[in-house]
């Protein structure tokens, strides 16, 4: 029976990895479930097995995008020497959060493009999920801004949403052809460090 579940467990994440995969390439309205069997070497009626329906299966895909990448950066951040600083951190944050977003997970960019396309009841798991996210970037911010890391004046909120909604964009626009992740990284970096920081920061 243990041999069973595994192998049904293991059927079912490889249909949500092809379904991340078509979602992130297709969008919301050009995924078909016939692709995603394709891609996931079932047959279509298999995917019914795992989820009631297409739109079962991408609400799964769009909640795991937003919670894999918030789990990501949160162990990236755990994982940060003792007494590295907050500017630091949300430094840190911005790395693994294109890097997860742009080069490791279908899922995550799957989530983003398709925030947007997918009818709102599909929306209210992943967006929970979201706010959640947002909440740690809100603490980084506010930590930052009470240690005087922060530009005098900035507007933590804004500059947060900001930030999020541009690196979130990359995902429409970023071409590996033509700048590398580590380029793209090392220039919002630059954008938070130059734009946010506490000019005592960068200073001489």
């Amino acid at each position: 029976m243990a041999s069973e579940d595994t192998k049904s467990a293991r059927t079912r994440e490889r249909i949500l990895d092809a379904a991340a995969h078509v979602l992130s390439r297709k969008g919301y309205a050009g995924t078909r479930l016939a692709d995603v069997a394709e891609a996931a070497e079932v047959q279509a009626p298999a995917i019914y097995y795992y989820f009631e329906s297409r739109d079962a299966l991408i609400e799964e895909v769009m909640w795991v995008g937003a919670h894999r990448v918030r789990t990501h950066v949160e162990e990236v951040l755990a994982a940060l020497p003792a007494g590295t600083s907050p500017f630091e951190k949300i430094l840190e944050a911005v790395a693994a959060h294109l890097r997860y977003e742009l080069h490791i997970s279908d899922y995550t960019t799957a989530s983003i493009r398709n925030a947007n396309q997918v009818p709102e009841q599909l929306r209210v798991r992943p967006a929970a999920e979201e706010a959640t996210y947002s909440r740690l970037w809100r603490d980084l911010f506010a930590q930052a801004q009470a240690a005087g890391q922060l530009r005098p004046g900035l507007d933590i909120n804004v500059s947060r949403l900001l930030l999020l909604g541009s690196m979130n964009w990359a995902a429409e626009w970023w071409n590996p052809r033509m700048r590398s992740l580590a380029d793209l990284v090392k220039a919002t970096q630059d954008f938070v460090r130059y734009g946010m920081g506490h000019p005592a920061l960068f200073a001489g």
